[in-house]
């Protein structure tokens, strides 16, 4: 497995177009991982939502509860 100075050696020798490319690229990849993350974490919250393990609450409640932590 690269380090992240290999990693960062090997992207410097690339030309600068390259480069621009790629960051853009891990960018859109990143974003991507994320969204799937979060559909993730909204799919396993509906299902023990509907499975009775979650409650729903009002927007206050819920802030006041938060406050209390």
């Amino acid at each position: 497995m690269a380090t992240i100075d290999s990693a960062l050696s090997e992207f410097m020798q690339l030309d600068y177009n390259t480069r621009e490319m790629l960051l853009d690229i891990m960018q859109r990849r990143q974003a991507e991982a994320r969204r799937q993350a979060i559909a993730r974490n909204a799919r396993s919250a509906q299902r023990d939502y509907r499975a009775g393990k979650l409650k729903s609450e009002s927007a206050s409640a819920l802030i006041q509860r938060l406050e209390q932590l």
